[in-house]
């Protein structure tokens, strides 16, 4: 009894490994590792935006379209709740990366801003938080291409023949992902047009 049991085991193990059952396991805990990452490194960009807006305030207060943007976009990534079941989700993740796209312009703008005052480019507080920002931006493009690798990987998986056979018997479906097009966009530099009109910078208030 013990040999069949073993032998049944055995070829158990065998069918599993060749249906593709551990590498949906195995693909699955990879892409909720990069999607934590990711959402991490979101959230350290957005951790960094009060302060950011405060800094260039103190020298920019009439900038209040440039600041309400950034302020608002910030409203908006937190509006979204950003848990592990997002990327079973392809509706609720879409909205997520729009929403992160706003936040992506709104403070591409605020730096832009921030080249017609030269005593707010001096400021050393202003200059640590874009060295910060400038790292998280970088961080983030790491961490989603990171997901977009292992969400292929896994969606490779669910699709073949014969894993997506398990794929279907276990309720295991393809993840959303972020357009390749889009991440090397996301990593570009950003390009900031304001026409002609540029604000003339006022003298810092004395404090």
């Amino acid at each position: 009894m013990r040999r069949l049991l073993l032998a049944t085991l055995l070829l158990l193990t065998a069918a599993l490994s060749g249906c593709g059952y551990n590498a949906l396991q195995r693909e699955d805990e990879q892409v909720k590792a990069s999607w934590a990452e990711v959402l991490n490194q979101y959230q350290r960009r957005a951790d960094l935006v009060p302060n950011l807006v405060a800094t260039v305030k103190g020298y920019a207060s009439h900038e209040k379209d440039v600041l309400t943007a950034v302020t608002e976009a910030r409203a908006s990534v937190g509006q979204i709740q950003a848990t592990p079941e997002l990327v079973n989700d392809p509706e609720a993740f879409a909205k997520f990366q729009a929403a992160q796209q706003q936040m992506t312009g709104a403070l591409s703008r605020l730096l832009a801003v921030s080249e017609n005052y030269p005593q707010l480019k001096a400021d050393a507080s202003f200059r640590d938080l874009q060295a910060q920002l400038e790292g998280t931006e970088n961080r983030i493009a790491v961490a989603r291409m990171r997901y977009i690798e292992a969400v292929q990987a896994y969606n490779g998986t669910v699709r073949q023949f014969p894993s997506n056979l398990t794929a279907m018997a276990l309720g295991y479906k393809t993840k959303p992902s972020f357009t390749v097009e889009n991440e090397k966009a996301i990593a570009a530099p950003p390009k900031v047009d304001f026409g002609t009109a540029a604000p003339v910078p006022r003298p810092a208030a004395s404090r």
